[in-house]
């Protein structure tokens, strides 16, 4: 995405560059570690379209590397994230928090609501 293209609203850029399920599923996976794409696609169970489409966003946005080694006889190719996408972690950090506290607090909702 072009820089032009970009909210002025920081949270709008957030949501612009990694809105979709499937991004935000990308980075939390490669935080990890590098990944190939069958690692990847094995890992979220999303389809090669998606989930190529996705990554094709993701490297034009400078969010991740996709490196290809053409030493080996078979093409090998790893995706891994830039510093710019490092900088999700502490976001992705925040949702997991969050869901866990979420679900937390659905069931004791849901237990007293029983009562």
């Amino acid at each position: 995405m072009d820089l032009k293209e970009l909210s002025s609203n920081p949270v709008n850029v957030l949501l612009q560059l990694v809105g979709a399920k499937w991004k935000l599923l990308v980075v939390k996976e490669l935080l990890k570690k590098e990944m190939r794409f069958v690692e990847l696609k094995k890992n979220l169970g999303c389809t090669a379209k998606v989930l190529t489409a996705c990554l094709k966003e993701m490297e034009k946005d400078g969010l991740i590397i996709r490196e290809q080694d053409d030493t080996t006889t078979t093409l090998k190719v790893e995706y891994y994230l830039t510093d710019i996408g490092y900088t999700l972690r502490p976001v992705i950090e925040s949702m997991q928090k969050w869901g866990k506290e979420y679900k937390r607090l659905r069931k004791l909702m849901d237990k007293y609501s029983e009562v």
